[in-house]
């Protein structure tokens, strides 16, 4: 067994393989492998950032390692986590060692969009298109078969297709297994978009968001450039950690999940009733507004 490599052991294998893991949910034999420096560090990223999420500290971790807490930054830093170590920061996290690997796959996706004939195909199908965001959400076909209008031999028709469009893998029993990663995108100005903008949008914001469960926050502000850029960026941030626990989640039971969707946006932006207001270039050169005095009475 080896370590994850560090910053100067150059790219090397880190394999780990655990058997008779019972406790971990994982089948009695199972080989996990992360081949090269960019998966070592795609899975010391998702621990840091899982640690993050769950506001958990260096100095909490080394606590629970025995170790000093310039050790543990060290150890992140280098990407030297042995697999004993990832296993008790697992535990320290309340995680399976499957949960982790789930969300590390979920982050090393090689494929970040779909081509537009595929998502032509699925915006030309609604059922379609609804099994494919189902099999985001990690749907089994029992659960579709009892919530929706699907005939068995419909279901799997329709599965086979999201099959050979490399979406899902059908698995023996008619199981679905994603082959997208979550944190996949959308083709700007693609058909989903298109199709998001004509018909979701509106009907998403329809609401007083006053249920549980709802939230509505909108902010307005003059913002430089710069700190545009840097909201932007926590706008990302919290789409990963929305990403992050949806792929937790999924080992919850239906009935303790609703399907949830987050929209956040932000441009530089006035309503068109203040725009009309606006004074033109012309305008502007001629001066400012004046306006004329009233003669008094008899003056």
């Amino acid at each position: 067994m080896r370590d994850a490599p560090s910053a100067a052991s150059g790219e090397r294998s880190f394999r780990a393989t655990y058997t008779e893991k019972v406790a971990y949910n994982c089948p009695k034999s199972i080989t996990f492998r992360y081949s090269g420096v960019s998966q070592a560090a795609l899975l010391v990223d998702v621990v840091k950032r899982t640690l993050r999420h769950k506001g958990l500290t260096y100095r909490y971790v080394a606590k629970g390692l025995k170790l000093s807490e310039s050790s543990v930054k060290r150890m992140f830093a280098r990407r030297n986590l042995s697999l004993g170590r990832l296993e008790r920061i697992c535990a320290l996290m309340n995680l399976e060692i499957a949960d982790l690997l789930d969300l590390t796959r979920a982050a090393d996706g090689s494929l970040t969009e779909l081509s537009e004939k595929q998502e032509r195909e699925l915006v030309d199908n609604p059922k379609l298109l609804l099994l494919g965001m189902l099999a985001l959400s990690h749907w089994t076909t029992a659960k579709i078969l009892d919530t929706y209008r699907f005939s068995e031999a419909e279901l799997v028709g329709l599965l086979t297709r999201l099959d050979r469009m490399r979406i899902i893998d059908l698995l023996p029993e008619n199981r679905i297994k994603l082959r997208l990663p979550r944190t996949f995108n959308w083709r700007k100005g693609g058909p989903i978009q298109r199709f998001f903008e004509g018909r979701v949008q509106r009907q998403f914001f329809e609401a007083s968001f006053l249920r549980a469960g709802e939230l509505r926050v909108t902010v307005h502000g003059s913002l430089s450039e710069k700190s545009n850029g840097l909201l932007q960026q926590r706008i990302h941030k919290l789409a990963e950690e929305f990403d992050m626990l949806a792929e937790q989640d999924k080992r919850l039971a239906h009935e303790m999940r609703e399907g949830t969707s987050l929209v956040m946006a932000i441009r530089p932006w006035e309503l068109a009733m203040f725009g009309e207001l606006r004074r033109t270039k012309e305008q502007k050169e001629a001066g400012p507004i004046r306006t004329e005095r009233r003669k008094s009475d008899g003056g």
